[in-house]
């Protein structure tokens, strides 16, 4: 499998000449859906997806994704599936179970939002905004390492939580220079700790996995 880093929280996946895309959102640049077969989509804050370019979306297009963000794209083209915890499904090839209910906090007070996570192929778990720990075994870990909602010493516990064999920085696209430097110390010194691959993918780069 190929994975390639678009941008802040949106990767493609492909394999067997299938592409799936994960958060297609407006912090991520343009073109996201080139080639796309399916998209998934966790949650409805606009850096995790861009409702006007879905809405422009082919036909051919499944989109995956939790009830609120069905909501927000309304009667598009393409074609529009709701999914819950627990539930599995298989999207352009892909095999994914669903883990997780609920946006991390973002602010005291303010009401919490869906978000559902993606365990893709039972190797690469990607949670959103939130810090899920599945009851499975995760080979590769998109852990989230910036924004209001998580802090760097809260990504290192996720990676302690769920003991990924990889796990690529995500959701990294509000940090500056300096911001970078501490995720890449902070991943770099866990994954000495845990014998394990722990780093950042710079935008447009991909890793093979699986």
């Amino acid at each position: 499998m190929k994975l390639t880093k678009l941008g802040h929280a949106c990767w493609r996946m492909e394999k067997n000449g299938s592409t799936l895309v994960l958060d297609p959102g407006a912090f991520s640049g343009e073109s996201l859906l080139d080639g796309a077969d399916a998209v998934l989509i966790t949650h409805e804050h606009f850096d995790h997806v861009n409702a006007e370019a879905l809405k422009n979306a082919p036909a051919g297009l499944e989109i995956w994704t939790c009830q609120a963000v069905a909501d927000q794209l309304g009667d598009i083209v393409a074609k529009v599936q709701v999914v819950r915890d627990t539930d599995a499904f298989t999207a352009a090839g892909f095999d994914v179970k669903v883990i997780g209910e609920w946006h991390a906090v973002n602010l005291p007070g303010a009401p919490l939002i869906q978000n559902v996570g993606f365990l893709v192929d039972e190797e690469v778990f990607y949670p959103g905004d939130a810090l899920t720990v599945p009851q499975v075994e995760v080979p590769t870990l998109l852990v989230p390492t910036t924004g209001p909602w998580v802090k760097l010493a809260e990504s290192i516990q996720y990676l302690r939580d769920v003991r990924p064999a990889r796990a690529y920085s995500t959701h990294d696209g509000l940090a500056n220079d300096i911001g970078y430097m501490l995720i890449d110390n902070f991943l770099s010194m866990e994954a000495e700790e845990q014998k394990a691959e722990f780093r950042r993918v710079p935008v447009g780069e991909f890793v093979e996995i699986g």
